[in-house]
Formats: structure tokens, C-alpha cells, sequence
């Protein structure tokens, strides 16, 4: 029992930040039921991307290990806005919206979490019941000194930011979540833990089990730098095309390749441990990302769509033009148009001003040769492959 009690720990605990207590959720494994495991999630952002994946990953870990994973959806708190990390409050979501970005998540997580061993749960269930009464009750289990201590909160405090009193109840009411679902343990990002950790005291304060906690690390974005977001254009969103998928991971860093993998691929620790010691050896690690990016294209998409995209990334690689080049059938009423407006006209270029930047920078094809005339006209009746960058292209026909 304690070999498979040891086993399920390292797979808990793999690529995770912190676990508390640890010993706590030995004393539960060991009583060989299933645990509750919970994990929130705001719907402010119903587009997922691999940051966000990096938690539900780890909740299927406990699903294959036996447990019941609660997918909590924030309905009543994305109403409040979770301030972690606002420097500012952030403006609450209305009830139409809130419900909208909901929809979206399930036919998402089920891409990873094992349907038949999840709940999905919105905790409007249990918080619009509440009422004043309760809520008053809820506000006096915690000293404002005590929300201070939350770190964003201490810096908007003193550098005399305003904070919003119902902000304060978003730790609370996150915590309470935990008390109404009775959960063992309780996922999140390092950036949550005052929250998790809310869960624990108001469990104990109401006479339960107190939940353990178990922080996952934050993904760093394409950039290696900031945290994944698509406000920052670092993202890799988990609906992307198999193509944009695959390119956006062959163009990450071989440092921050092995930060990805520890946190994203299903592979053992040994297969990893493998492809370390072959690039030490002199393995080229890109041939390891490309593994990698395949496993991830697989995961969101198919194994056909993986063996797809690598085809294209190779084809592009070689400067080659892929298969599936869209047409684009672009009418005009004189004898001929300038190459800017094309590219615009066939949605390759946001402006005739990217256009001429992408031109002056080498970055347009045309029928694979290299434009460097800004002003060049194309004369109708002519059909050319149109190729911006690495990976728009277009079968242009201009009639």
C-alpha cells in the first residue's frame, strides 16, 4: 500500500509548485476512497490556451488515479472578479455574459478531463442561497488586517489604489465554494494560493476536513518571459488550427522547450529523462520539440492532424508552398493593381501599410520569388501564390 500511496504522491506532485499539507493528503489516500478534487474556473476567458491547461492536466493525473474531479465554474464570483493580480478593480461581468463564456468550457476541458469522472459545478448553486444574512456571517469570519496580508491588496493599498469592499468578499466566497462542495484538495495557480488557503480556514472553522492545496505553476508565454495570455499575443490557444499550433511550438526557445514539456506532455519521466540525456549526447533538439508539438496537436485535434502539420511546418521550412492554399478570387475595375492592395484585399495583410513594411523587410513571395518593389502592379487576368511571412498564403485571382 505504501509503494502505490508513494506512486500516486510523484504523480501529484509532478511539475506542481507546492502541496499542503503533505502529509494531509497521505492520511487521505490512504483511506482508499476517492477525493474530491476542485478547481476553479472564472469564465472571463473562455478561449483556453496551454496556460490554462497546465491545471486541468493535472486534474486528469487525479482522475487516472481513481479521484473525482468538481469543475467548478465561477458564475456567481465572475459576477465580483477575482483581483488577483489587479493593480485596479476590475469592472464585473454581467449575468448574460457570465453565462455566454460558460458554454464554452465543457466541449474544451473534455479535450483532456475524462467526462464519465467529472462534475461540472457553478457555484450560483449554493451562493445565491446565501442571502445577506449569510454573506454578513461569511464577512465576519476574516479581519480586514488578514485580507491585507494578500499581496496585491498590501500594494494597492499603499500606493493608495482604491480597493472595492466586495472585492474582499471574492477570497471568501472562493473559500466558501470549498466548504459547499466538501473538497479534499484544491487546485490553482501560485498567483491563488491566499484563496486556496481560504478554503482550508473556513472548512475548519465550519467543523470539516480542511482541504489540501496544491499549486501549479504559471506558464510562461511564447516570449519565455511573461506568463501565457492573449491580451499579451503569447498564447497558444488549444482551438487553434493544427498548423498554428505546431508552428507556434517549433518556435519556442530549446530552454523553455523543456519548461513546456515538464508541464504539458503526457509522457513519463523517464521518456523525458531520455530525451534529456539524447541531446546531451548531441540529439538535435528540435527533433524532440517536434515529438512534443505533435503529442500537443494530437491531444486538441487528432493523430492525422499532427502528422498534417508537421508536413506543412516542413513544407514552409523549405520555403515550399503547402497543398490546401486557399483561392482568393479578387475583382477590379481597372487593368491592374498595386501589390499592397492585393495583399489587403486577400486578407494577408491587415493594411497596405503592413503590406509595404512586409515588403521592405523580405517577408512577400510571389510565386516563391521575393518581392522588393513596393509599387509593383499586377495586371488582371493574372493568378499568382501569394505568400506573406512564414505562413499566409493565398491562390490569388484577379479578375
Amino acid at each position: 500500500m505504501k509503494i502505490e500511496i508513494n506512486q500516486a504522491l510523484a504523480i501529484i506532485k509532478r511539475g506542481s509548485e507546492e502541496l499542503l499539507v503533505e502529509q494531509e493528503l497521505i492520511d487521505k489516500l490512504k483511506k482508499g476512497q476517492p477525493l474530491r478534487i476542485k478547481a476553479g474556473f472564472d469564465p472571463t476567458a473562455p478561449d483556453l490556451h496551454l496556460g490554462h491547461t497546465v491545471l486541468i492536466n493535472k486534474l486528469r493525473h487525479f482522475q487516472d488515479l481513481g479521484h473525482h474531479v468538481l469543475f467548478l465554474i465561477g458564475d456567481f464570483t465572475g459576477m465580483i472578479g477575482d483581483p488577483t493580480g489587479k493593480s485596479a478593480t476590475r469592472p464585473p461581468l454581467t449575468k448574460e455574459q457570465v453565462a455566454e463564456n460558460a458554454k464554452s468550457y465543457a466541449t474544451q476541458v473534455f479535450k483532456i478531463l475524462d467526462k464519465d469522472k467529472t462534475e461540472i459545478v457553478f457555484n450560483s448553486t449554493w451562493l445565491t442561497d446565501l442571502g445577506a444574512a449569510g454573506m454578513l456571517k461569511l464577512a465576519a469570519s476574516l479581519t480586514v488586517a488578514r485580507m491585507l496580508e494578500r499581496d496585491d491588496f498590501s500594494k494597492r493599498f499603499k500606493s493608495n489604489q482604491p480597493i472595492a469592499i466586495h472585492e474582499f468578499m471574492y477570497p471568501l466566497l472562493q473559500g466558501y465554494d470549498s466548504v459547499a462542495l466538501k473538497a479534499d484538495v484544491e487546485l490553482g495557480g501560485t498567483d491563488q494560493k491566499f484563496n486556496l488557503l481560504m478554503g482550508r480556514e473556513l472548512q475548519k472553522q465550519m467543523g470539516q476536513s480542511q482541504q489540501c492545496v496544491l499549486t501549479m505553476p504559471l506558464l510562461e508565454g511564447l516570449d519565455g518571459v511573461n506568463k501565457m495570455s492573449k491580451s499579451l499575443g503569447n498564447y497558444i490557444g488549444i482551438n487553434e488550427s493544427p498548423e498554428i499550433i505546431f508552428a507556434k511550438l517549433m518556435s519556442i526557445s530549446d530552454d523553455l522547450m523543456w519548461r513546456y514539456i515538464e508541464l504539458l506532455s503526457f509522457e513519463s519521466l523517464e521518456t523525458i529523462d531520455s530525451w534529456k540525456s539524447a541531446v546531451k549526447a548531441g540529439e538535435n533538439p528540435r527533433n524532440i520539440k517536434v515529438r512534443f508539438a505533435q503529442e500537443i496537436v494530437a491531444r486538441f485535434h487528432s493523430q492525422d492532424a499532427a502528422e498534417g502539420a508537421l508536413n506543412d511546418f516542413q513544407t514552409r521550412a523549405k520555403g515550399g508552398v503547402p497543398d490546401d492554399v486557399p483561392e482568393k478570387p479578387i475583382a477590379i475595375d481597372s487593368q491592374s493593381i498595386g501589390i499592397a492592395s492585393l495583399l489587403k484585399l486577400a486578407g494577408l495583410v491587415e493594411s497596405t501599410s503592413e503590406a509595404i513594411r512586409a515588403i521592405q523587410q523580405g517577408g512577400v513571395k510571389l510565386d516563391s520569388e521575393k518581392v522588393t518593389d513596393k509599387n509593383l502592379q499586377l495586371a488582371k487576368g493574372a493568378t499568382v501564390i501569394a505568400q506573406v511571412g512564414k505562413r499566409k498564403f493565398a491562390k490569388i485571382i484577379i479578375t
